[in-house]
């Protein structure tokens, strides 16, 4: 989905290719934390709407700005060690 979103060809869907990349690092954050955050009052409140956020139809949402503020420059810094190790995996398999 980054690379998509990052692509010189934009006939895909940015938007929602934004929220599944947002979303799914959320997930996998909230697997190693969801023993403790279950525990604070209005959790799954709160979480939902957060979710909502990012999904949100406004150029401000919350997709977006976690994507461009957060996990783009992350991704970016990182990106051919994320690639070799791909192709590794792809070579071995």
């Amino acid at each position: 989905s980054i690379k998509a979103i990052e692509s010189s060809s934009k006939e895909d869907d940015t938007m929602w290719l934004t929220y599944w990349v947002v979303y799914g690092v959320f997930c996998i954050a909230e697997s190693f934390s969801d023993l403790f955050l279950y525990w604070f009052p209005f959790y799954y409140a709160g979480k939902c709407l957060f979710l909502v956020w990012c999904m949100a139809p406004v150029p401000w949402n919350g997709s977006q700005v976690l994507y461009h503020s957060i996990i783009r420059p992350c991704f970016l810094k990182h990106h051919e060690a994320v690639d070799n190790v791909i192709s590794d995996i792809g070579t071995k398999a």
